[in-house]
């Protein structure tokens, strides 16, 4: 097959030869991804690490890389929302799949286990603050999913038709996607914490229904959310990664899950005044089990 390199504009490099944002070479990134969206969280994760070989940084991505209890591992940090996520998620495919001196796609497929661990706040009153949802299903409220071709193959139509019917959604708003996190990860990761869907918005203010001094245009949308089911499914909790992060792991061939530590409940207006201990506990889970 006669591959023309990927164009300078498109596939960006440092000046170090390094992928432009994530600044990671191929050796220095693992099968095993943990995704955080705080860069402070990083450190926290990689404390418990046996050893670590790599240390990288750039902007608010920062990337350490080694091994825990044998198995190796990169903890590296998104920052907030699906725009970061797009960025991480095609360069973390770039560093895995792409011949950096050829610009072409190599030979083999190598796939990666993408697991976000964050915060969130919950859509249902019997989820309390302190505990941790495994997300079977992201709904996402940003519209980066119709940027992409494959879309149609990685979304979960008749879920998502649902929702936008059920919901009578509002047209001058992006338009809705569902996607399924990954099967093999869920069965691996998800045992002991709540299950369900998790709806991604654009924004942490007005697309998840706060207010301070501006005003909101669907100031019910909260409730509307929480009301859905399909099935025996439900939309558990708000954040601002995973319908990208799932999206984009199914397209490019990856598997991806998050599991988030409730830090607030949306219905009860009840925070956490220390969530911190939960979110030890949780990282200590993920690493044991991934």
């Amino acid at each position: 097959m006669n591959m023309q390199p990927i164009p300078n504009s498109q596939l960006v490099f440092n000046e170090e030869g390094a992928i432009y944002h994530l600044n990671l070479f191929p050796e220095m990134l693992a099968d095993n991804v943990i995704l955080v969206g705080d860069p402070g969280r990083v450190p926290m994760v990689s404390q418990h690490f046996d050893n670590i070989e790599f240390i990288r940084e750039n902007r608010e991505i920062i990337t350490h890389t080694g091994t825990y209890k044998g198995k190796h591992i990169t903890v590296l940090s998104t920052g907030m929302g699906t725009d970061n996520i797009d960025i991480v998620l095609n360069e973390l495919d770039a560093v895995a799949n792409i011949d950096f001196k050829k610009r072409i796609p190599k030979a083999g497929h190598r796939t990666l286990n993408l697991i976000r661990i964050g915060t969130s706040g919950a859509l249902q009153a019997d989820i309390d603050v302190d505990t941790c949802v495994a997300s079977r299903y992201a709904v996402g409220l940003d519209g980066l999913a119709y940027f992409y071709k494959d879309y149609k193959s990685v979304i979960d139509n008749e879920m998502t038709n649902a929702f936008i019917k059920d919901m009578n959604y509002p047209t001058d708003l992006p338009k809705p996607y569902i996607v399924k996190s990954s099967d093999q990860l869920f069965d691996r990761l998800a045992d002991g914490f709540h299950h369900g869907i998790t709806a991604t918005s654009p924004g942490f203010y007005g697309p998840q229904g706060r207010s301070i001094r501006a005003e909101l245009n669907y100031p019910d949308i909260n409730k509307d959310i929480e009301r859905f089911r399909f099935k025996e499914w439900k939309v558990t909790n708000f954040e601002m990664e995973s319908s990208a992060l799932f999206m984009l792991a199914k397209i490019l061939g990856h598997n991806a899950l998050t599991v988030c530590v409730i830090a607030a409940n949306r219905v009860l207006e009840k925070f956490s005044p220390n969530y911190h201990p939960t979110m030890e506990r949780l990282i200590l889970n993920v690493l044991d089990r991934i």
